[in-house]
C-alpha cells in the first residue's frame, strides 16, 4: 500500500519520480528539526517532507534559503531564529479546530447579540 501511495500521491511524502530525480540530480544540503530534507541541483532547490507535504512546515531559516533570499543554508552556518520568529504551528484550515471568528456561520457559539444602535431593515 505504501508503494502505491508513493507512486500516485504527492501529498504523502514524495513520489517515485521525485525520489528518482533527487537520486540523480540532487545534492543533500541539510535537514531541519522536523525531519524535512533539503536538496539543491541544476539551479533548483527542493524539499522532501518527512510527513505530509505542508509548505508551512518549513522553518523560517530554511524558507529564506528555499526562496533564494540567502545563498547560505542554515545547515552551513550558525543560524539563530530572531525573537519575532515563532515556532511552526500546524495549519488547521478545513478542520474542526480551524479558527472561526464571532458571527461566522461555522462558529458554534452563535451570533453575538446586536447592540441597541442597530435596527434591522424590514421591507
Amino acid at each position: 500500500m505504501k508503494t502505491l501511495l508513493q507512486i500516485f500521491t504527492w501529498w504523502n511524502g514524495s513520489t517515485i519520480g521525485t525520489r528518482f530525480h533527487t537520486w540523480r540530480n540532487g545534492k543533500r544540503v541539510g535537514e531541519d528539526q522536523m525531519g524535512n530534507v533539503y536538496y539543491e541541483g541544476k539551479g533548483r532547490r527542493w524539499v522532501q517532507y518527512a510527513g505530509l507535504a505542508e509548505a508551512s512546515a518549513i522553518p523560517p531559516g530554511w524558507h529564506g534559503w528555499m526562496h533564494y533570499r540567502t545563498d547560505v543554508a542554515p545547515s552551513q552556518e550558525k543560524y539563530e531564529a530572531r525573537e519575532w520568529e515563532l515556532p511552526h504551528q500546524v495549519n488547521l484550515t478545513g478542520t474542526a479546530a480551524a479558527y472561526t471568528p464571532k458571527g461566522a456561520i461555522g462558529n458554534r457559539a452563535g451570533r453575538p447579540e446586536v447592540s441597541g444602535d442597530y435596527e434591522a431593515w424590514r421591507p
